[in-house]
């Protein structure tokens, strides 16, 4: 059975052709990019098992290219960086990525880090997230609320489910749009009021039961409750 397949992002090509040889020696296949737009084409075209990802990029920085496949994939990425700043390398775990290497790095590490973390995700596959008496279905797109379905659409779907991924954390209007609609349009971030109002209806005959409830805090944003 073939290896995994790994796409290696970074806009130094000593750097890039290194780690590909490292990786091809441990049998991996590797594709590589320069840029982050060639690695978000990458990423549709050749569909790669895990991604290391630099943070500093020409066209795109690491973490919007983070920030975009993280709205359609839970593709692992090991995100590059030299900054040593714990800040840069929590906006990456936040945005969802899986672990850091900070530059300058031996290769067999990265190599190391790629088959912990594929070893991780093998064993720990994200079909489901469970929040109290809540499940959502991510390969079904199907949401159960003590055990009985609630029909969303697509919209509501990816709202509850960007907020169950994070039961607890207060999200903003904005980080809310941005998850369902890819750009925080300024001026729009209201319209999220009423895709809320919807979920909760939906969600009511569950909240009654406990759990299933979406809050509101005040002057910031919604969070879901674990219930």
């Amino acid at each position: 059975m073939s290896k995994a397949k790994i796409l290696v992002v970074d806009d130094e090509p000593r750097i890039v052709e290194v780690v590909k040889l490292y990786l091809e020696k441990e049998g991996y296949q590797a594709v590589t990019a320069g840029d982050g737009r060639k690695a978000l084409e990458l990423v549709q075209r050749e569909n790669p098992d895990l991604i290391i990802l630099d943070l500093m990029l020409p066209e795109m920085d690491g973490l919007e290219v983070c920030r975009q496949v993280r709205r359609n994939s839970s593709v692992p990425i090991i995100m590059l960086t030299a900054k040593t700043e714990d800040a840069d390398k929590l906006i990456g775990l936040e945005l969802g990525a899986d672990d850091y290497i900070t530059k300058p790095f031996s290769p067999r590490e990265v190599v190391a880090r790629v088959k912990a973390v594929l070893r991780r995700s093998a064993a720990h596959p994200v079909k489901q997230i469970t929040v109290g008496p809540l499940r959502v279905d991510l390969d079904t797109h199907e949401i159960f609320c003590h055990g009985n379905r609630v029909d969303l659409t697509n919209t509501e779907f990816k709202l509850l489910s960007t907020m169950a991924e994070h039961p607890g954390r207060v999200f903003t209007r904005a980080q809310l749009l941005d998850a369902v609609q890819g750009v925080a349009y300024e001026g729009y971030d209201r319209t999220i009021d009423s895709h809320v109002k919807n979920l909760r209806q939906k969600l009511a005959p569950g909240e009654k039961e406990g759990g299933c409830r979406i809050a509101t805090i005040h002057g910031v944003g919604y969070k879901l409750e674990g219930g």
